[in-house]
């Protein structure tokens, strides 16, 4: 259980916190200011759970898949977050939303992983496996279908236009 330690409650509550504020974030408008402070929310969970994750070694006594699967998962929310600062790219936009679209459906797909490999007798890499490929694929099927839709609806407010982040 996670409340057995300290560092595995932090990483329980992060996560579930990261779970709440990405699925909010991919489904409410882009560009508003509550966007931008339920993103910093995820994105501040996202790396709380992602350092807990790095510190966690209970399941393989040493580095495991899951740790391979947070090094994907930093790199998708770092190139998230870049755009949004550096903003040198008339597309940084769609750069943050596709990372971030992307660092979600990753963290779902962990979720997925997590119970399905809790399912008694069912062996673990291929719970694993089948949770990460069909979890993609859902995600995959998404960004496919409504991609171009999504990046028609961006908007894209200039340094001046933006309303302040905090009041």
């Amino acid at each position: 259980m996670y409340s057995s330690s300290s560092l595995g409650l932090i990483h329980f509550i992060a996560a579930l916190l990261s779970l709440v504020t990405g699925t909010a974030v991919l489904a409410m408008a882009k560009g508003t200011r509550r966007h931008r402070l339920v993103g910093y929310g995820y994105w501040f969970s996202m790396a709380v759970m992602l350092v807990s994750s790095f510190l966690t070694y209970n399941l393989f006594g040493g580095w495991g898949i899951f740790h391979w699967f947070s090094v994907v998962s930093s790199i998708t929310l770092i190139g998230g977050i870049i755009p949004v600062f550096v903003r040198k790219s008339p597309n940084w936009v769609e750069a943050h939303f596709a990372f971030m679209y992307w660092s979600v459906f990753g963290l779902y797909a962990a979720l997925w992983s997590e119970i399905l490999t809790r399912v008694p007798e069912t062996p673990f890499f291929n719970m694993v496996g089948i949770a990460t490929f069909l979890t993609m694929a859902v995600g995959y099927a998404g960004w496919a279908r409504y991609k171009t839709k999504w990046n028609r609806q961006f908007v894209r407010p200039t340094v001046q236009e933006r309303e302040p982040l905090f009041g």
